[in-house]
Order: C-alpha cells, then sequence, then structure tokens
C-alpha cells in the first residue's frame, strides 16, 4: 500500500495541470449534465470523444459536485491519481503472479514515480483509468478470473479503442489455450462463454454509438489520420526515443545515450517476456508483454502524430518486461534462501532507474500552479488559450460560431458553438483535406476554404498554422480583422513566432 499511497500522493501534489484535449471530454459530460446529451455541440450529433466510458465516468461524478458546473479538471485529476494508485498495486500483483515479485514492485515504483504517468493523470485525461483497466485484463488471465478478465476488456475498449491491441493478444492467446486444453469443441464454447460480457458492453456502445451518431468511427479518428503533414517514420522515430528512455535517461546523458539504451532494453524486455513464458507457460504473460511491442508496430506502421499521452499505455508493461529482464539476469528468484547480494543489486538498479525518472520533475515550475510537477506537464499553450477565451468571452454574442484548430480550453470557456478546424468534433471540415504540401509551415494547416465557406464570427489561429495560406488569402483579408495578438513561447520556449495566437473578427460584427 506505501507505494500505492506515494503514487496518489505525487498526483495529488501538483494540482490539475490540464492539457487542451481533456476540456473535449469534460464539455462532452457536461453537455451531457445539461440535457444536450453526450456531444461537443448542442444540437450535433457528432462522435468526437474516443472515451465515452469516460466521459460517463466524469458525468457521474460530477452530479453530486454541481452537474454541468462541477470542478471536472479537479474531478478528472482525482479520479486519476485513485486509478494509478490501483494500477501500482495490480503491477505488484502481476509481479508475484509472474514469480517474480521484485520486478512487481520496481515496475510499481517507477511507474508511481514516472513523469508520463503523473503528466497525463493531472492533465486531466483517460491514460490512467485506461492503463487501470488493461492492467487488470492482464492480472486476471494470470490468475483466470476470466469472467473479470472479459470485464475489464470491455471497458477498456470503451475508454480508447487502441485497447484492441491488447485484448487481440491476450484473447488470442487464451483461446489456442483453452482449445489445447479443453479440444476444439469445449474450448471454443468455453471462449464464447467468457467473451459474452466482452461482447455485450462493446456491442451496446456500438450499437448506441450507430443508432444515436450514425457511425461507429469516432470523427477524431479519420481527422487526425488526414489532417496533419507528418513524414515517414516519424512515429517510429518516436517511439523509439520513448523506448530507449523509459527512465528519462537523455535528462542526464543527452540523446546520444539512445544508442546504448535502446537495444539494452529491447534485451531486457524480450529477456523479461521469455522468462515469463518460462515461469507461467499457457498464462498469458508473454503476450500481454508483448503489448509495448506490438503497440510500437502498430502506431509505427499507421504513423499518426504521436501525441504525448499515446507514449503512457505501453509504459507499464515494458516497465515491467525490462524489472523482470534484470531479475532473470541476476537469476531472481533463486532456490537458495538467502540470494542477498543479489537482491540487493537489483535493488540498486531499479532505485538508480526511479531516481533517473525523477530527475523530471521540478519543486518550482515556472508556469501554471507553484507546485512541484514533472517538468513535462507544461501548460503554456493552454493558459494562453485562457487568456484569449476570457477576453472573448463578453464580446460574444447567442448564436456565435468561433473556428479553432485547438478547441478544448476554447470549447469549455466559451458559450459558442464551435467550428473544430482539424475535424475532430466537426466532421464537415475533414472534406477539406489533405492540403497542398505550401500551405504547411508546421505539421497543420487551416484549410482557406473551409473558414470562407463557414464564415464564423470568430476565428482564433496559431500564427504558423495560417501562415502559408489563410493568412495570405485576399478573401480572408478582406471580410476579417485582426482583434487579437498573444504571444505563445510553448514548447521549449522556442521564440518564433509559429505559436503566437491571433484572434480574428469579422468585419461586418457589430
Amino acid at each position: 500500500m506505501s507505494v500505492a499511497a506515494l503514487a496518489f500522493g505525487l498526483r495529488i501534489l501538483p494540482g490539475p495541470r490540464t492539457i487542451d484535449d481533456a476540456y473535449i471530454t469534460f464539455r462532452y459530460a457536461r453537455n451531457l449534465l445539461r440535457g444536450d446529451g453526450p456531444v461537443y455541440n448542442a444540437g450535433e450529433r457528432v462522435l468526437g470523444t474516443t472515451t465515452p466510458l469516460y466521459m460517463g465516468l466524469l458525468s457521474a461524478l460530477a452530479l453530486p459536485a454541481g452537474g454541468s458546473g462541477a470542478p471536472f479538471p479537479d474531478i478528472a485529476a482525482a479520479v486519476n491519481a485513485l486509478a494509478d494508485a490501483l494500477a501500482c498495486l495490480v503491477l505488484i500483483g502481476i509481479g508475484a503472479s509472474l514469480r517474480h515479485e521484485a520486478a512487481g514492485w520496481a515496475a510499481a515504483l517507477a511507474w508511481a514515480v514516472s513523469p508520463v504517468s503523473v503528466t497525463f493523470a493531472v492533465g486531466g485525461l483517460e491514460t490512467s483509468v485506461y492503463i487501470l483497466l488493461l492492467l487488470t485484463v492482464l492480472y486476471c488471465r494470470l490468475r483466470e478470473k476470466l469472467v473479470v478478465m472479459s470485464v475489464a476488456s470491455g471497458l477498456a475498449f470503451l475508454t480508447r479503442p487502441d485497447a484492441l491491441i491488447l485484448i487481440a493478444l491476450i484473447w488470442a492467446e487464451l483461446a489456442y489455450a483453452l482449445v489445447r486444453r479443453e479440444g476444439f469443441r469445449n474450448g471454443v464454447r468455453r471462449l464464447f462463454v467468457v467473451s459474452l460480457p466482452f461482447g455485450m458492453i462493446a456491442g451496446a456502445w456500438l450499437a448506441f454509438a450507430a443508432a444515436y451518431y450514425g457511425t461507429l468511427l469516432p470523427h477524431s479518428v479519420l481527422a487526425k489520420s488526414i489532417a496533419y503533414r507528418l513524414d515517414p517514420g516519424s512515429a517510429l522515430v518516436r517511439l523509439i526515443q520513448h523506448y530507449g528512455t523509459p527512465f528519462d535517461e537523455h535528462l542526464t546523458f543527452g540523446s546520444i545515450v539512445l544508442i546504448v539504451t535502446a537495444p539494452l532494453y529491447l534485451f531486457l524486455s524480450l529477456v523479461g517476456i521469455l522468462s515469463a513464458r518460462k515461469q507461467r507457460p499457457g498464462s498469458g504473460a508473454a503476450a500481454g508483454l508483448a503489448f509495448p511491442w506490438a503497440y510500437l508496430v502498430i502506431f509505427a506502421a499507421a504513423n499518426p502524430l504521436i501525441f504525448r499521452w499515446y507514449l503512457a499505455p505501453p509504459s507499464p508493461f515494458l516497465l515491467i518486461s525490462i524489472f523482470m529482464g534484470v531479475a532473470a539476469l541476476l537469476g531472481l528468484p533463486l532456490e537458495s534462501p538467502h540470494p542477498r547480494i543479489r537482491r540487493i543489486l537489483f535493488a540498486a538498479l531499479a532505485g538508480m532507474a526511479v531516481l533517473s525518472s525523477a530527475r523530471n520533475w521540478t519543486l518550482a515550475p515556472d508556469h501554471g500552479p507553484d507546485r512541484p510537477a514533472p517538468q513535462m506537464a507544461y501548460i503554456r499553450l493552454e493558459l494562453v488559450y485562457r487568456k484569449v477565451a476570457e477576453d472573448l468571452q463578453p464580446r460574444i454574442r447567442p448564436g456565435w460560431t468561433v473556428a479553432a484548430g485547438d478547441v478544448g480550453v476554447l470549447g469549455y470557456l466559451l458559450d459558442a458553438r464551435i467550428l473544430d478546424l482539424v475535424g475532430l468534433n466537426s466532421p464537415e471540415s475533414v472534406a477539406y483535406y489533405p492540403l497542398p504540401a505550401s500551405m504547411y509551415a508546421t505539421i497543420y494547416a487551416v484549410p482557406p476554404d473551409l473558414v470562407l465557406d463557414a464564415l464564423p464570427e470568430i476565428v482564433v489561429l496559431q500564427e504558423g498554422h495560417a501562415r502559408n495560406g489563410l493568412l495570405k488569402d485576399r478573401r480572408f483579408i478582406d471580410r476579417y480583422d485582426l482583434c487579437g495578438t498573444y504571444p505563445a513561447e510553448v514548447y521549449g520556449g522556442n521564440p518564433s513566432l509559429i505559436y503566437t495566437m491571433l484572434v480574428y473578427c469579422r468585419k461586418d460584427l457589430p
């Protein structure tokens, strides 16, 4: 329980440092409580969220805390702190189930301190709840609690659809194990029975989505796949960087350390997976611990923009496989009752890893709440959007539309219809992509025709997203006035104008 308490405390300590995308879920939850339904814009049945379970959970918890006026960032941060505390206990249970209890404790301690985990817990995203459910799926498989595993699988799918990667690995292994153990007919029959909870949970949501939204696929998935212009292999490079420095080694040794650590952790993880398979053959251990590598292959092949929170789900699985690899190479667990030197060495290595992660923490962040937090928990852009929203709200009239590329903070704070220029919550935007390469100054560019066809009353832009397109379009210049400029030095304090916020208002407004 001490590790769980540490995890909980380290997520309460920073206070909410809410990330822009989390506010999108908050707006869905708030509209649900207002009676508008699970939608982003009232009256528009668009499936833009990929986390209906988390949206529903926040809505339920907000009821006794003020309903639609509840402090969603605080509720989300508290839920996530509890979820990560429980995830640490599950990691310990997984280690014990694999007869590598020390590896489970080491992974739990590393996850408790991990900046990747803490950042998105205090950031208000569904990541913590999602990871808890993924770990529960593996733990229940190891313990042969197949009905609970089936329920957890269904809930994980409703939290994020990419849960299907782990679900496919675990259930494919389970099908093979049941058929081998019980024969084809009996094995298939039992597989069908234990899969019923998963099928009912997933099927209920898919039926609702089809009936209510008219689609099974969130528009955000399609929008992200076509709105961003990425170099081939960019997702693979980003994932290798993360997998090669799971303890933030680059902060101590620089990026050059990847030359050593990337192959080292791959080797240790593979040793850990093989050790798990040897310790618990036919238990799903190897399939579960292979999740990070299946995740890497699938995301590298799809090559989406890797948002920071995409790095979190495979991380605890990677951590425990690495620590299991170290333990296996040290000969742990040993039959000898006193393998003290090797245990001390394992504890020292685990302690060094945890201390390396702690380097990412700062006692006094230079922005946001002045409380200890991971350095990567930056919210500079969100603070600029908050200032923009505060300045715009008194000017907005009923029925006005605000167009923007980042719609989290603005959508949560503004009482207005939001036109999502990326298309996550506004499917009409998708038709305007892809754009000519010449329009991109960054990985994203605003389609000029989208803005000029919709003619929103207000347009909020990051300068770099419109520099080579919209801001050079005479039709836009003739119709809109610049009515606000907000310097936004973010992402490492880059002085470039790329992230300067520009607010344009239609010239015919009163």
